[in-house]
């Protein structure tokens, strides 16, 4: 009986596929914060950009990196330590960086090749990232 606990409370049900994808995202999310900053300064110097959206776009990316480093941290405590409270608050959060990243790919003000290739392969990490995070959650629960 004693031995049946000990290999029961030994068993592993964080998920190493998510792990690995929080770190990738993780770097992704870098590149993408790099690459759409430079898009806006350069649509900002060839388009004649306005004023009134720049700042609000700023302001949106910026917004979005410190949702993004919240989602991470809490995504990747959660599935390490194996509860399901901070797994399911990064998915509630994936919510607002998934509509924040639909707002760069379709409703900024300027959208050019280069927004919609990345933010397609951010969505698709989302909606990834998001099927192992419910698998996860449902793996703590029972």
């Amino acid at each position: 009986l004693l031995l049946r606990e000990i290999l029961n409370n030994s068993y592993q049900l964080s998920s190493v596929p998510l792990q690995i994808l929080f770190h990738v995202n993780g770097i992704y999310y870098t590149f993408y914060f790099l690459a759409t900053l430079a898009m806006i300064v350069y649509k900002s110097e060839v388009f004649s950009y306005p004023d009134d959206f720049l700042a609000p776009d700023l302001a949106l990316l910026f917004i979005m990196a410190i949702l993004e480093a919240l989602r991470l941290y809490w995504g990747s405590k959660g599935n390490l330590t194996e509860e399901e409270a901070p797994l399911g608050l990064s998915l509630a959060m994936t919510v607002g960086s998934v509509i924040l990243s639909v707002y760069f790919l379709v409703w900024q003000t300027y959208v050019l090749k280069a927004d919609v290739i990345i933010n397609a392969i951010l969505l698709f990490t989302y909606g990834l990232e998001s099927v192992l995070k419910v698998i996860a959650i449902a793996a703590f629960v029972s």
